[in-house]
């Protein structure tokens, strides 16, 4: 079956930086768009990044353009989020996803999830 697990969250102060990771299994996963997104207790998840299935087209939430730079790399069936800059609003569960067409669409359009990984941003 499809498994998608991030890690390299942790506990960052603002200003800083994370890594965070997302291994892929199951799946061919050159054929897959990547995404990040990430949700907070009572908020919807939230869009942040999206690779398409090359790695030559990304899109940004306007919340982290210029500060988080998505990256995936086929042979490694993994895709990547380096986050800097970090701010405590940036506090978070942060989840990758996988589809098989690139589009921008809600977190509900997309067919695999990882188990999220906590991001917490201290000021």
């Amino acid at each position: 079956q499809v498994q998608l697990v991030e890690s390299g969250g942790g506990l960052v102060q603002a200003g800083g930086s994370l890594r965070l990771s997302c291994a892929a299994s199951g799946l061919t996963f050159s054929n897959y768009a990547l995404a990040w997104f990430r949700q907070t207790p009572g908020k919807e998840r939230e869009f942040l990044s999206r690779i398409n299935s090359s790695g030559g087209r990304t899109d940004y939430a306007d919340s982290v353009k210029g500060r988080f730079t998505i990256s995936r790399d086929n042979a490694k069936n993994t895709v990547y989020l380096q986050m800097n800059s970090l701010k405590p609003e940036d506090t978070a569960v942060y989840y990758c996803a996988a589809r098989t067409v690139y589009v921008r669409v809600g977190a509900t359009k997309w067919d695999y999830w990882g188990q999220g990984t906590q991001v917490t941003v201290s000021s």
